[in-house]
């Protein structure tokens, strides 16, 4: 996958896009507070249901399938950024 700029995606833009879904699936949520090991669930508020809306947005726009299997080990955005990282390579 590539980023805006044509050059393969960093984590740096991995972790962008992941907060880019997580405004468009939960609008009240101040995207400028999220932290990198912010627990999906626990600390941002985000119900099971919107978890499932920013794997499938995710899968969408990074052309990628993630199995149901690895979505107990996906609980933030450093683990999905790192998850996504080497899904991409």
């Amino acid at each position: 996958m590539r980023n805006d700029h044509g050059k393969p995606m960093t984590p740096e833009d991995i972790t962008k896009a992941i907060v880019e879904e997580l405004a468009s699936i939960a609008p009240d949520l101040d995207v400028g507070s999220i932290a990198a090991n912010d627990h999906f669930l626990d600390d941002l508020g985000i119900d099971s249901m919107d978890f499932l809306n920013l794997l499938a947005a995710l899968q969408r726009r990074l052309s990628l399938s993630i199995p149901e299997a690895d979505f107990s080990r996906l609980t933030s955005v450093a683990a999905l950024s790192s998850y996504l990282s080497k899904k991409l390579v």
